[in-house]
């Protein structure tokens, strides 16, 4: 029964523990073998594989060679060698450059459209909110809270984010906290949730030395709302 349930899952750790004594294509063959697939079947897999991470152009490459963003897609073209329906990823894109993240949201996306479940811890909400049907917010082994990204940001936060970078003084602060839901300071930054966002932008219009970004609130937001922005360490 164990063996049947682990055909069925690929796991994607949070290091890259592939091995360094073989190229990115025997890296897929030799695990293949933990599941006794037939050769025939692992040889177009590998290579449907290779073409799905975009690293046919690296298959004879010993991994060593290999950049981070090619390591991280390797591990996850990895745990897919079985055909899995179920994928664990441990922070998938920790560590890895803007565009080869968004090269492996878009991977997973493919993998989603096909049926496949992802199961992922991250500490990217920007990843969160883009991958995930269904997300549960931990802080030190709680759960605060659980549902879908929309529902997570209508229940905690509001819609707007004004975000002002520059010296505000106290005044101009518990001015902006009485025509907003919510006001907070961060270091030099000034942060302010509201529903109505263009009362606050015309007042603001008088106080050009400010720079001031207005965005739709998000997971981040949901976030440092649940657990406050102190350090977590």
């Amino acid at each position: 029964a164990a063996r049947a349930i682990r055909a069925r899952v690929g796991l994607v750790p949070q290091s890259d523990n592939l091995d360094p004594d073989f190229t990115v294509r025997e890296n897929l063959f030799m695990y293949a073998r933990f599941f006794g697939l037939k050769r025939a079947t692992v040889a177009a897999r590998v290579e449907a594989l290779l073409e799905f991470s975009e690293l046919t152009h690296k298959a004879q490459a010993k991994v060593d060679t290999l950049s981070g963003g090619m390591k991280r897609r390797l591990t996850i073209a990895r745990a897919l060698i079985n055909d899995p329906e179920i994928v664990v990823l441990d922070e998938p894109t920790t560590g890895l450059d803007p565009q080869v993240r968004h090269v492996i949201w878009a991977r997973l996306a493919e993998l989603q459209a096909r049926g496949v479940t992802l199961i992922l811890t991250t500490h990217y909400m920007e990843e969160a909110e883009r991958l995930c049907d269904e997300l549960v917010v931990m802080d030190q082994g709680r759960i605060l809270d659980q549902g879908s990204p929309t529902d997570l940001i209508h229940r905690h936060v509001e819609s707007d984010v004004i975000e002002l970078r520059g010296e505000v003084s106290e005044a101009l602060f518990m001015t902006l906290r009485s025509m907003s839901a919510h006001a907070e300071r961060q270091g030099t930054a000034v942060y302010i949730y509201t529903h109505a966002p263009m009362p606050i932008l015309e007042f603001l219009a008088d106080a050009p030395e400010l720079t001031i970004i207005h965005r739709r609130a998000g997971m981040e937001d949901v976030f440092l709302r649940l657990t406050g922005r102190g350090l977590r360490e």
